[in-house]
């Protein structure tokens, strides 16, 4: 499923609204690494991939940007295991 995930980068969020609730993703810039602190997702939005959309929007912005990436968050670093085309990104 395809959700529309904006970014806010003056913010330090990806989010996207499905059937009226908020998911988001939380990070912090420092210097070159993004820290992912927070992902959450309404219990009323739980399975539906909604968390790992925004993870997934995430790693390709830190990718493209030439960023590492440190997931404090525990979904990210779940996220990042099961996934290991993403291991370069790691900081």
């Amino acid at each position: 499923m395809n959700f529309e995930i904006e970014h806010q980068a003056g913010a330090g969020r990806f989010q996207t609204r499905v059937d009226g609730h908020l998911g988001v993703l939380d990070y912090q810039l420092d210097g070159g690494v993004m820290t992912i602190t927070h992902t959450e997702v309404p219990t009323a939005l739980e399975g539906r991939g909604i968390a790992a959309a925004l993870t997934r929007a995430a790693l390709a912005h830190a990718r493209e940007a030439g960023l590492k990436v440190r997931p404090l968050c525990s979904y990210a670093r779940v996220y990042m295991q099961r996934h290991p085309e993403t291991a370069s990104l790691l900081a």
